[in-house]
C-alpha cells in the first residue's frame, strides 16, 4: 500500500475572523482529585501552528513546547480555576464552565465573540457563543486553550503531589487509574478529592 506524503491541513486560528473571537477549553472534568481548569485564548487572525492540535492527540513535550508558542504569541489569553471543594458544592458540569467564565474574566482583551468545545455552556456577559463537539481538534483558538488548561492542570498536580506523594498526581494528574484508587482505599481520600465523585468501585469501598 503505497503511503500518503500529504500534510495534515493546519487549524484555522478561530470560527470568525476579525471579531477578537475566545476559543475555551477544561482539563480535569474526569479527574477525582484536584480543581479543574479552563483557559480562554484569542489568537491573532491568520495565526498558524504545524503542530497545534487537540491537546490530547499531543504529547507531553509537543504541549510543552506550544505552551510556550502560545502564551508568547497570543492577542491575550487567561486560566480559570475551579476548587475540588467548588466542584462538590456545584457539581462539575457547573464547575467547568465557571472555569471557564473566570478565564473569559481574567482576559486583557475583551473578546468579540466566545467559542467553546462540547456541547453545553451558559452565556458569558452579553457575547455571542457557540459551542462545537470536538472542537478542539476544529479550531485552534480552541485547541490553544485546550493546551493552556493542560498544561497548567498538570503543572498544579505536580504540585500537588509534593503535598500529598501517596497519590501518584506527579504520574496519573488525579485520573481514576487503578494506582490512584488503590491509594485511595489504602490512605482514604485526601483534602483535595472530590468527594461528591465515586472515588472507590464498589468491590473496594471502605469506610471513610
Amino acid at each position: 500500500m503505497a503511503m500518503s506524503n500529504e500534510v495534515p491541513a493546519m487549524l484555522p486560528a478561530c470560527h470568525l475572523a476579525g471579531v477578537m473571537e475566545a476559543g475555551c477549553d477544561e482539563a480535569g472534568r474526569g479527574c477525582l482529585a484536584g480543581p479543574v481548569y479552563a483557559a480562554a485564548v484569542i489568537l491573532p487572525d491568520g495565526f498558524s501552528h504545524p503542530m497545534l492540535n487537540d491537546s490530547k492527540k499531543l504529547s507531553e513535550s509537543a504541549r510543552d513546547t506550544l505552551r510556550a508558542v502560545i502564551e508568547a504569541e497570543a492577542v491575550a489569553w487567561a486560566v480559570g480555576i475551579v476548587s475540588a471543594k467548588e466542584i462538590d458544592e456545584i457539581n462539575i458540569l457547573r464547575a467547568s464552565i465557571l472555569a471557564m467564565h473566570r478565564a473569559l474574566d481574567g482576559l486583557e482583551v475583551r473578546p468579540g465573540a466566545v467559542i467553546v468545545d462540547g456541547n453545553r455552556f451558559t452565556p458569558y456577559l452579553d457575547l455571542p457563543c457557540r459551542t462545537f463537539v470536538k472542537g478542539d481538534g476544529r479550531f485552534g483558538n480552541i485547541a490553544a486553550a485546550s493546551i493552556l488548561a493542560k498544561t497548567h492542570r498538570d503543572e498544579e498536580m505536580r504540585r500537588l503531589d509534593s503535598l500529598y506523594p501517596a497519590y501518584g498526581w506527579r504520574i496519573n494528574k488525579g485520573y481514576p487509574t487503578k494506582s490512584h484508587r488503590d491509594a485511595i482505599a489504602k490512605h482514604g481520600p485526601s483534602p483535595l478529592h472530590r468527594m461528591s465523585f465515586r472515588l472507590l468501585p464498589p468491590e473496594q469501598l471502605t469506610l471513610f
